[in-house]
C-alpha cells in the first residue's frame, strides 16, 4: 500500500494515502464514493495495520465544505470507520488531545491540513476546499485552539497536503471574487487572458491564514504534489468518480 509518511517522531505519526492502481479501488478510502464498500474498508484495515493501529481508532466525517470543527476524545473512536452514517456529521475538521486516535480527513483536490502541538499534544485535521478556505476553516480552528484551548502558536507545526495545483485551479470570476474578499489571497491569484480564468493556488491561501493565526512560516509545510497530473493522486476535476485519500494523524502512546 502506498503511503506518504509526513510525520513520524516519538508523539506522532501522520501522512496520506496515495492513489495506487495495484490495490482494490485504487486504494480509494472513502465510503461515500466507492464502488464496494468491502474494498475500501479493506483499504483502511490494511492503512490501520501499517501504522500499527486498529480500524477502530479512526475517527471520520461527513464532510459539507463548511468551517466545523470537532473536538474528538476516546469515546468517539471508530465513528465512520466502519460506516459512513456513523460518520460525525456535518464537520469539516477534527482535534483532540487524546492518544490512540486517528483523526482522517478525505480529499481528492482539495487541501487537507494536517498538525500537532508539541507543547498541548494536540493533533488534528481539516479539510480546506475552495469553499473552506473562503470560510476561513483552517484560521477559525486555530483561532478556537489558541483562545479557547490555551495553545501556544509557537508550537505548531503544521504540514498542508497535497492538493490541487494553482496551474490547474481555474475558477471562474464569482470564486475569484470570493477569495478576493479575504483580503490576503490576492498573491497567490492571477488572470489568464487567453482562457478568461483565474488560477489560485489555495494551499498558498490555507498556509497565510495559518501564520494570520501567528504560526511561525518555518513550521508551515507544503506538500507541492498536484493531485491532478501525478499519478498517485486522486482528483475529482480530473474524474468525477474518482476515489479519495485519506490523510491521518495520531498521537501515540507506544
Amino acid at each position: 500500500m502506498k503511503t506518504k509518511i509526513y510525520y513520524n517522531n516519538e508523539q506522532f505519526i501522520a501522512g496520506t494515502t496515495l492513489k495506487d492502481h495495484l490495490e482494490l479501488e485504487q486504494n480509494n478510502m472513502a465510503l461515500h464514493v466507492c464502488t464496494s464498500p468491502e474494498d475500501v474498508l479493506s483499504n483502511r484495515k490494511k492503512l490501520a495495520s501499517s501504522l500499527q493501529c486498529d480500524i477502530n481508532d479512526f475517527i471520520c466525517t461527513q464532510q459539507t465544505h463548511s468551517a466545523n470543527f470537532y473536538r474528538a476524545t476516546v469515546a468517539d473512536k471508530g465513528l465512520g470507520a466502519l460506516r459512513q452514517d456513523t460518520a460525525i456529521a456535518n464537520t469539516d475538521a477534527l482535534y483532540t488531545f487524546d492518544q490512540d486516535v486517528m483523526l482522517c480527513t478525505f480529499t481528492a483536490d482539495c487541501v487537507p491540513v494536517i498538525f500537532y502541538n508539541d507543547r498541548s499534544g494536540v493533533i488534528g485535521v481539516i479539510h480546506s476546499g475552495w469553499q473552506g478556505t473562503v470560510k476561513e476553516v483552517t484560521l477559525k480552528l486555530f483561532r478556537h485552539l489558541i483562545e479557547q484551548e490555551h495553545c501556544s502558536p509557537q508550537d505548531f507545526h503544521v504540514q498542508i497536503g497535497m492538493a490541487l495545483s494553482q496551474q490547474k485551479f481555474e475558477v471562474d470570476g464569482d470564486v475569484y471574487e470570493q477569495f478576493n474578499r479575504l483580503g490576503y489571497a490576492d498573491n497567490f491569484m492571477y488572470f489568464n487572458a487567453d482562457t478568461n480564468k483565474y488560477h489560485i493556488d489555495n494551499q498558498q491561501s490555507v498556509k497565510k491564514q495559518c501564520e494570520i493565526a501567528g504560526i511561525p512560516s518555518h513550521q508551515i509545510t507544503i506538500d507541492q504534489t498536484c493531485t491532478y497530473l501525478s499519478e498517485e493522486g486522486f482528483s475529482y476535476r480530473q474524474d468525477k468518480t474518482c476515489g479519495r485519500h485519506l490523510s491521518f494523524i495520531m498521537r501515540k502512546s507506544f
